[in-house]
C-alpha cells in the first residue's frame, strides 16, 4: 500500500459513566485529574494502548498488523527477528551500515502497525533506529469538570488461611460519575513518507485507525470501563500533505454545549454538539467515520 498523500486532523468525542477512564498511578489510581481547572484527563498513551489492542484483536498479530509495544513483549528478541530475516549480523548498541540500517528499520514499520502509526525509538542493545509516527493524540480532557468519587467495596474471600475468620475485608475504588471527553488528533502524511522514508503509514492503515476509534472500548470492557464509549468522531480531509488550514482553526467548528436544562450532565443527551460544515477552507473537507 502506498503512503497517504493528504494530511488529517480530528475530533474524538468519548464518555464514561461510573467508572475510572484512566487512573493515575500516583495518586492511589484516582482518575486523572487537571487540579486547576477539575477537568478530567486521559493521556494518550492509554488510547494508544486501546488502539492496539484492537488492531492486535482484528488481526491476531499478524504482519503487516504486527504490535510492536505488546504486553511483556521482550523488544530486543523483536528486533533480532528483523536481523534474522534480513541476514544481517547485529552489533550490540549500534546501527549497521547506512543502507543495512534503513532496511532493518523498514523491516520494522512494514511488519508492525503501531510502529507505522505512532512511531517507535528502537534504539536498544539491538539497535533498530528509530521513526516519528504520522499519527499523534493530544491528552483528552473533559468538557465539564469532573468529581471523582471514592466507593468502598468488600469481599467476602480472603487471601491467607489465618484470615480466614475474618467476615469480610474491605477496598476501594474510585469513578468518575460522567464525564464527556474530547481529544484532538494529527496525522501528518509527509511522516508518513514514501517506499524509503517515513514509515509508510497508509489509507488502509489510516481506515483502521479510525475504525478503532470507533469501535476499541466495545472490547475493553471491564469493571473500571464498563460503560465507556465512543460518540462522535469528526475528521478533517486536507486535499495535500502540509495542509490547507490551521489545525486549531479547524477545531474551533466542533462545539459542545452543556443544555441549559442541565445542572449535572449524566449523558451524551445532555450536551449538544455541533459541527459547522459551513465555509470550510478551500482544500478541506470533513468525514465522519462513526457517530453522526
Amino acid at each position: 500500500m502506498s503512503p497517504i498523500q493528504n494530511r488529517h486532523d480530528f475530533v474524538f468525542l468519548f464518555d464514561i459513566r461510573n467508572g475510572n477512564p484512566n487512573g493515575d498511578p500516583d495518586n492511589g489510581n484516582m482518575p486523572r485529574i487537571d487540579n486547576d481547572t477539575q477537568h478530567g484527563l486521559v493521556t494518550d498513551v492509554a488510547l494508544k494502548r486501546k488502539i492496539r489492542n484492537y488492531v492486535d484483536l482484528k488481526h491476531g498479530g499478524r504482519p503487516p498488523h504486527g504490535i510492536y509495544m505488546r504486553e511483556k513483549a521482550v523488544l530486543n528478541t523483536i528486533h533480532a527477528e528483523a536481523y534474522t530475516a534480513l541476514g544481517i549480523k547485529s552489533d550490540a548498541k549500534k546501527l549497521p551500515k547506512e543502507e543495512e540500517g534503513r532496511r532493518i528499520t523498514r523491516w520494522m514499520c512494514d511488519n508492525f502497525y503501531d510502529i507505522r502509526t505512532f512511531g517507535a525509538v528502537m534504539t536498544t542493545e539491538v539497535n533498530a533506529g528509530q521513526v516519528r509516527g504520522p499519527v499523534q493524540l493530544s491528552f483528552s480532557e473533559s468538557v465539564d469538570p469532573i468529581l471523582p468519587q471514592e466507593i468502598t467495596i468488600t469481599r467476602s474471600s480472603v487471601t491467607n488461611e489465618k484470615d480466614a475468620s475474618k467476615e469480610r475485608t474491605m477496598g476501594r475504588k474510585y469513578i468518575v460519575p460522567y464525564g464527556l471527553y474530547r481529544c484532538h488528533g494529527f496525522v501528518s502524511a509527509s511522516l508518513a513518507g514514501d517506499a524509503t522514508k517515513g514509515t509508510g503509514f497508509s489509507q488502509e492503515d489510516l481506515d483502521l485507525l479510525f475504525e478503532a476509534l470507533c469501535n476499541m472500548f466495545e472490547h475493553d470492557r471491564s469493571a473500571a470501563r464498563m460503560e465507556m464509549n465512543a460518540q462522535k468522531l469528526v475528521v478533517f480531509r486536507h486535499e495535500n500533505a502540509l495542509g490547507n488550514a490551521p489545525a486549531q482553526s479547524l477545531f474551533r467548528r466542533v462545539k459542545t454545549t452543556l443544555n441549559p436544562d442541565v445542572k449535572v450532565p449524566r449523558s451524551i443527551d445532555d450536551y449538544t454538539v455541533s459541527i459547522d460544515q459551513n465555509d470550510l477552507p478551500a482544500g478541506v473537507s470533513m468525514i465522519f467515520p462513526c457517530g453522526l
